[in-house]
């Protein structure tokens, strides 16, 4: 004879086990990073829910007495009448894992650190370390995440400290790579000036110079700025000024930005480096004195780009005194002598047209010439170039903006 069995399982048929706490106080620490919660904190990510319950020697909450929470079956058969009297309601206190995840999501900004790269500078020839190097940190959100629900899950206490897993990030240059590379002395410089440039302006230039510090050059690499530039526009930090384009001077993002790349190339040719791409600017611009080694720059092209010629690693770091921008190269001098010449303004037309030219020539060690450049620089009439002038205030949104972009221009432009 064939006997069927059914087997019941219910969760809440469990005895009094003890339940978890709802802490009053949670510390977090990630890394030196420490905040401390309080209970309204907490509950923020905890879910409240309720429950029956079985509890020896406790009176039922429940008058019906031949109330049954499953199966008329499963208590006829399974469950004692006196056992059915103990029957509960419980409120229980449960860890809501989206909002723990959002949570921690925030505190991840907080806990975040950017590494912080090594600053050199130059004594008595040297390079030594001006400012040594600062490791990053970032929190480990889903080993975080599932750490404090499992913490709040299980408390015995009503005080608790966590400790959230965390990695570190080394920076791109340490102090270390100083002899690592070989960047043992200044190579070459190069120096413009941006008095009298508006706020915007400045701005820009300070902003795109967080692209070109500490730039290593390997050996024979191309160094390309429009590449280490990147994207620039309002969601990039950038704010409008005026540039040249399209014959004409108007307000775009990123005004300044040919300061930036200027002295790049004023740097690189006092290196002795060779220059593979480089435009003058369509007309005089004051800020680039003197006239004839500038270069202009705009994404994708015109761009500037040189080759590290020299025999190791090249480092570029710049600084801003007063309103004098300043680019280094460091790296190991090979013993080569730059001779730079001009520049020489060849004409000058009553219309402020100009046409100039300066040489370059590097010499080997030996004595042996193995560089030998001319730049021309050909500069059209400014007046060709209609511009507003610099503190005109746009009242409509320039076509190609964004809505965003033309938003934050207004705020900064009441």
């Amino acid at each position: 004879m064939l006997i069927l069995v059914t087997v019941f399982s219910v969760s809440f048929l469990i005895p009094d086990e003890a339940s978890a706490i709802t802490p009053t106080t949670l510390t977090l620490q990630a890394g030196d990073y420490t905040e401390t919660l309080s209970s309204l904190d907490i509950s923020r990510f905890m879910h409240l829910d309720t429950r029956m319950k079985y509890a020896f020697l406790k009176k039922s909450e429940i008058e019906n007495v031949s109330f049954c929470p499953t199966t008329k079956l499963f208590c006829t058969f399974s469950l004692s009448r006196s056992f059915r009297h103990t029957l509960h309601i419980v409120t229980e206190s449960t860890p809501d894992e989206k909002a723990i995840r959002i949570f921690i999501a925030n505190l991840a900004e907080k806990v975040t650190q950017d590494p912080v790269d090594v600053k050199f500078s130059v004594v008595d020839g040297q390079v030594v370390v001006a400012e040594p190097e600062k490791m990053g940190r970032r929190l480990k959100e889903e080993k975080s995440v599932a750490l404090l629900t499992n913490v709040l899950r299980n408390a015995e206490n009503a005080i608790i400290k966590v400790s959230l897993p965390t990695e570190v990030t080394a920076p791109k240059l340490v102090a270390s790579d100083r002899e690592r590379l070989g960047l043992r002395e200044l190579v070459g410089e190069g120096h413009t000036n941006f008095t009298g440039s508006p706020k915007n302006r400045i701005y820009n230039i300070k902003r795109a110079l967080e692209q070109f510090q500490n730039i290593i050059i390997a050996p024979n690499e191309e160094f390309s700025f429009v590449k280490y530039l990147g994207d620039v526009d309002g969601e990039h930090g950038y704010l409008p000024e005026l540039v040249i384009k399209n014959n004409q001077t108007t307000p775009e993002f990123g005004g300044g930005i040919c300061q930036v790349s200027t002295t790049v190339f004023r740097a690189a040719i006092y290196s002795g480096m060779k220059i593979t791409a480089r435009r003058n600017h369509a007309y005089p611009v004051r800020y680039y004195t003197p006239y004839g080694m500038d270069a202009t720059v705009y994404i994708p092209k015109p761009d500037l780009t040189f080759i590290n010629n020299t025999p190791g690693a090249v480092l570029i770091q710049s600084t801003i005194d007063g309103n004098e921008l300043t680019f280094r190269f460091y790296g190991t001098k090979d013993g080569r002598t730059v001779t730079i010449d001009g520049p020489h303004i060849l004409s000058r037309g009553g219309d402020g047209s100009m046409k100039t030219v300066f040489s370059q020539e590097v010499n080997n060690k030996s004595g042996e010439n193995f560089i030998r450049d001319s730049f021309w620089s050909n500069y059209k009439s400014p007046s060709l170039f209609p511009h507003p002038d610099q503190d005109t205030t746009l009242t409509s949104k320039p076509k190609g903006w964004s809505e965003k972009e033309w938003s934050k221009y207004k705020d900064i432009h009441p």
